[in-house]
């Protein structure tokens, strides 16, 4: 297993395929696909690789060097068990020791299995007249 910093000319491919085959994620999607990628690049993005098939990734946002707020993390169905989503987020610790790490989540279940900590509560925010 090796895993690394995203690369856009040698993960992107793979990357959106596995996106586009996992059910609700829609990314990759014509209309946000390209906006998406750009994202890829601009965030702190690892790659989880099995042999030469990429089967996890995380993407996550740096707020001035004090948050860390992990926005996607994604193990192919066939890889999981296998802590590759915890190996994902232990990168995250290694390289930016001392910050504080949330998780922006739709999927609680898996969060409370590996012990993380729920502290509060993410709002969708739409503007009313």
């Amino acid at each position: 297993m090796e895993i690394r910093k995203y690369n856009k000319s040698t993960d992107e491919r793979q990357l959106m395929e596995m996106i586009d085959q996992e059910e609700g994620w829609n990314y990759a999607q014509e209309t946000l696909a390209e906006k998406y990628k750009a994202a890829l690049e601009t965030s702190l993005t690892y790659v989880a690789y099995e042999g030469d098939v990429l089967c996890g990734y995380s993407r996550s946002l740096n707020d001035f060097d004090t948050y860390i707020y992990v926005c996607d993390l994604l193990v192919m169905p066939a890889y999981r068990g296998k802590e590759i989503g915890k190996k994902l987020m232990e990168c995250i610790y290694h390289d930016y020791p001392g910050q504080l790490v949330y998780v922006m989540s739709d999927v609680d279940e898996y969060y409370e299995k590996v012990n993380y900590k729920r502290i509060g509560s993410i709002f969708e925010v739409s503007y009313r007249e």
